[in-house]
């Protein structure tokens, strides 16, 4: 009888701790490899959200599993499925469209509800995952920006180009076909692979094509190797990009034959003030951290409107993801809503040009408007 009171008595004494057992929030970022920079972006994002949360909260409501995926499939894969052994049912991640395209089903298939901040790729959410949220504007809404922009100052000779890269042939073809709902066609369609260090050629043919601006869908290094390609062909025409030359590969490859570029992205947020130490900065960091930190922000606030769940048990992925179509959510990067297929709603996205700074850098900072 004495033991089992001194059971009864110890339970009893836990039930607070355990009541207040930490929420894992798991994050697989590109924390090594050719994508390291925007990595540690998320990386900072999320911790800083985490630190804020439970610095209001007076106690450690969420505690931040990080693993990094290299913004490799398989790894992703291999990360997703560690995440879920040992108990995550919320993540943020991953940082590529392709990664999150594999890790999906088997978030899916273990009950974890995952919030991407970068990932772009239309047909993601297309599929109808029922886990699946992403923050940032599809690849559409960046290719109807740029197609606004080429119907309004370059109406005529408009040239297309693409890597052959699923990404960039689909930024292509929605350029494409917004500008045929303007009632215009391209006078080109190209591609230029992806490895290309030479596109002479291909800036001979535009030329003969009549264009008076390209628009590229890819990726960066391509992108500089194409830029050059029509200042040393003598076709000083604007060229129009993505968020896919978002790399120093672009300026270091460009060169002088980079300014002038526009991209088009989602407008840039900052994190609130953090407390403490400071964290290294890049240019890729300072791109994503914001939306990492808002990933976490609605997480929390899609658990915080479910009943309260005591004890160590995981939250139910399916009852926060109801809630995130429920809801409204505000964030770091302002109000979040999402639709029904799990993208924002509305997305705006920006237009940027490339510059030489006066100090001979070629940057897209300070840059808002063409």
């Amino acid at each position: 009888m004495l033991r089992t009171l001194l059971v009864l008595a110890a339970l009893h004494l836990a039930a607070p701790a355990l009541a207040q057992a930490p929420v894992k929030i798991g994050l697989s970022a590109p924390l090594t490899g050719p994508d390291a920079a925007f990595g540690q972006g998320l990386r900072l994002g999320a911790e800083q959200a985490v630190a804020d949360l439970n610095r209001a909260a007076g106690r450690a409501r969420f505690a931040l599993v990080t693993a990094d995926d290299g913004g490799e499939a398989r790894r992703g894969v291999a990360v997703a499925r560690r995440f879920a052994s040992e108990g995550v049912r919320l993540v943020v991640g991953p940082l590529q469209s392709s990664v999150v395209a594999a890790v999906t089903p088997v978030y899916e298939e273990a009950g974890i509800v995952l919030v991407a901040p970068a990932a772009s790729y239309p047909p993601l959410t297309g599929r109808g995952a029922w886990n699946l949220f992403r923050l940032m504007p599809g690849d559409a809404q960046q290719a109807a920006a740029a197609a606004a922009w080429l119907a309004d100052h370059v109406p005529e000779g408009i040239a297309l180009v693409h890597d052959r890269s699923t990404f960039g042939r689909g930024l292509a073809d929605g350029v494409a076909r917004d500008l045929r709902a303007r009632n215009l066609r391209e006078v080109a369609f190209e591609s230029l692979p992806q490895g290309s260090r030479d596109a002479a050629g291909l800036a001979g043919r535009l030329r003969a094509a009549g264009a008076r601006a390209v628009y590229f869908g890819g990726s960066a290094p391509e992108a500089a190797v194409l830029a050059r390609a029509l200042r040393e062909t003598g076709l000083p025409v604007p060229m129009v990009a993505s968020d896919g030359i978002l790399d120093p590969a672009f300026a270091t490859l460009a060169g002088p034959a980079g300014d002038g570029t526009l991209m088009t992205l989602v407008p840039e947020r900052s994190l609130p003030e953090a407390r403490g130490r400071a964290a290294p900065r890049t240019p890729e960091a300072d791109l994503v951290a914001a939306p990492a930190y808002a990933a976490v922000e609605v997480l929390a606030q899609a658990l915080a409107r479910l009943p309260a769940q005591g004890g160590t048990r995981p939250p139910d992925g399916r009852r926060v993801a109801e809630a995130l179509h429920a809801g409204r959510f505000r964030t770091a990067v302002g109000e979040v809503a999402f639709d029904g297929t799990g993208d924002p709603r509305p997305g705006a996205v920006a237009l940027r040009v490339w510059r030489t700074t006066p100090d001979g850098r070629l940057d897209y900072a300070g840059n808002e408007r063409p």
